[in-house]
């Protein structure tokens, strides 16, 4: 057995594996007498729609949304790599960028008739997260798109400069593969390859009123340009500082961000806490007067009190205040601060960049407690940080330097511990994380 056709065989038995969750999603599409009829809900995408697959005994899958078949694919008899420095290299024959399998997507109806008009453009982004969940330990899928496919020079196009995919450098041998003994469907295992590239992806890309595609993690995203880097200034009793102008915080109750995290079977759901909201404040108060949560808070008090405090944040143009949730349930409460015009900025070594973002976090529920849970949500802060601010570099924490489980969370969650300091009022570290890193690493799956 060549290795594309083992590794058709782990894709398929990530796709059909035994979890007691591989049930046959509800509602799922009927299936012809060839399939096996094993559907397995793989995700819900951000926009509520649930994404599954089904195995085919041809060796193909099929992807349905909400039960609506979309696309299908297949491994064809050959792998590709993308060498990168390797291209003109004196040594580039022993190039070690790994090689996959060459994926083919098509269109699954044998009736022309039955094919659509058109492959829309959300459609096929749902369909490269549905291989990005399943195939999430390649840094690249290289693929082809069927001939038959209505749109296949629109779907390129829009692959391509959406930066979902790319083409190999030139000069780069193509295929980079092994050979074929197979001679079925050449025409299409001649077509040029297509990577999709991983980090590109979890960047966002291909999503937006740009593209036309709403399925993006960003549920709030503006339909202008992103917003100009100009000059201010913030003079207060804790801060003195020169930072860039911030846009103005979107209004309470505005979903901003929503994930499927597959360890925990949920979607994460960040709203911005609204203080007219009964839920948001009865949640928030209840949280703060938790002896666990006012530990490492200390804002045990009235509602007045907790009123008060929430008005600040929502007032203060540098924090952004935010409701989590898992699933509809509110589970906890984080704090963004644009770290420039915050505190904690004259402890960073070598100063503060201009759009560094630092996070206060508490987790109000214990039922949501754990390290799947949290790991879950720290790495959606981070990522929702990234997305919101294409020039945030880095995020930057600064736990106390007991709290050992949050220290260890961070770690967890991609951080590095840069360095420790004292506060006037308490000993922390800092914790890093790189825009670069976090988006080279395996960590959404």
């Amino acid at each position: 057995m060549d290795k594309a056709a083992r590794r058709l065989q782990q894709i398929q038995h990530i796709i059909i594996g035994p979890d007691t969750h591989d049930a046959p999603a509800p509602d799922a599409p009927s299936s012809p007498p060839s399939f096996i009829t094993e559907w397995k809900t793989v995700l819900v995408l951000p926009d509520g729609v649930r994404a599954s697959i089904l195995a085919r005994t041809d060796g193909s899958s099929l992807i349905a949304l909400d039960a609506r078949p979309v696309l299908a694919f297949r491994a064809l008899a050959r792998t590709a790599a993308l060498p990168l420095s390797a291209v003109g290299a004196p040594d580039a024959s022993a190039n070690i960028m790994p090689a996959c399998p060459v994926l083919e997507l098509f269109f699954p109806a044998t009736d022309a008739a039955q094919r659509p008009e058109r492959i829309a453009l959300d459609d096929l982004w749902a369909v490269v997260y549905v291989l990005w969940a399943t195939m999430h330990a390649q840094e690249v899928i290289p693929i082809v798109l069927a001939p038959s496919l209505p749109n296949a020079a629109e779907l390129a196009w829009y692959l391509l400069h959406s930066g979902l995919a790319r083409f190999a450098l030139a000069g780069a041998p193509s295929p980079f593969a092994s050979p074929s003994t197979e001679t079925e469907n050449k025409k299409s295992e001649r077509a040029p390859e297509l990577f999709l590239d991983r980090a590109s992806f979890w960047q966002g890309a291909g999503t937006g009123p740009a593209w036309g595609v709403a399925r993006g993690w960003l549920r709030h995203t503006p339909d202008h340009a992103s917003f100009p880097h100009t000059q201010s200034f913030t003079r207060s009793a804790r801060v003195i500082a020169q930072h860039p102008l911030r846009p103005l915080k979107p209004p309470g109750g505005t979903l901003l961000y929503a994930r499927y995290c597959a360890p925990v079977r949920a979607v994460l759901g960040m709203h911005v806490l609204d203080p007219g909201c009964g839920e948001d404040m009865d949640a928030f108060h209840r949280w703060m007067n938790d002896e666990r949560v006012n530990s490492g808070w200390g804002e045990k008090g009235s509602w007045e009190k907790h009123v008060e405090y929430v008005r600040g944040v929502v007032d203060d143009p540098h924090v952004l205040p935010l409701i989590m949730s898992w699933d509809g349930a509110r589970m906890g409460y984080v704090e963004l601060v644009w770290i420039k015009e915050n505190h904690v900025a004259p402890y960073v070594p070598a100063g503060a960049q201009d759009y560094d973002r630092g996070l206060h976090v508490l987790v109000g529920e214990d039922r949501f407690r754990g390290q799947a849970y949290s790991q879950a949500w720290f790495r959606s802060i981070t990522h929702y940080i990234f997305l919101a601010e294409a020039r945030t570099a880095r995020v930057v924490g600064e736990p106390k330097r007991a709290n050992a489980a949050i220290v260890r969370t961070s770690v967890d969650a991609g951080m590095h511990l840069e360095t420790s300091f004292y506060f006037p009022y308490k000993h922390s570290v800092m914790t890093m994380n790189l825009r670069e890193r976090l988006f080279k690493e395996d960590v959404f799956h």
